[in-house]
Order: C-alpha cells, then sequence, then structure tokens
C-alpha cells in the first residue's frame, strides 16, 4: 500500500479559519441583502407572493453586485470582501 499523503496541520486550520471568515463574512451580507431587498420590494406595494419573489431577485442582484465589487477591489479567485481570503 501507498503512504497517505495528508496536509499539515497548520494548512488545515489556516484553512479552516480563512473558510470560517469568509462564511461569516458571507452569512452576514446576505442577511442584510435579504433584509433591504425584503423592505425594498414588498413593503411599498404591500407585497403578496409574487413580490417575496421578486425581493428573492432583488437579493441575489446584490450578492452579485458584492461578488463583481469584491473582485474589482483586489486580485483573487474568490466573491469575497475579507482580506487573504
Amino acid at each position: 500500500m501507498s503512504d497517505l499523503n495528508f496536509p499539515s496541520t497548520d494548512t488545515v486550520v489556516k484553512t479552516a479559519a480563512t473558510y470560517g471568515r469568509d462564511l461569516l463574512e458571507r452569512v452576514l451580507s446576505t442577511f442584510l441583502q435579504a433584509g433591504i431587498a425584503g423592505i425594498v420590494v414588498t413593503q411599498p406595494l404591500n407585497g403578496s407572493m409574487w413580490y417575496a419573489a421578486g425581493a428573492g431577485g432583488v437579493g441575489a442582484v446584490l450578492a452579485l453586485g458584492k461578488g463583481l465589487v469584491a473582485r474589482w477591489r483586489d486580485v483573487t479567485n474568490s466573491a469575497s470582501l475579507a482580506r487573504g481570503v
């Protein structure tokens, strides 16, 4: 049998910390984007199911915009605004 090549402990911890920071940022920004989308679309229009679906679309557009801004801001292959991700 051949030897298994596992990454070092430092690499695993560093990767987990980076992932955790990226995940936290994405969860918080999605929460804010969905809240803004819900207020913008459903509140003034006395929303129904279709308005709520539209709010989801607005949230998706905001998430796309954030990802594009993150890409333009830094030369990385991540949609995160966090440094070092």
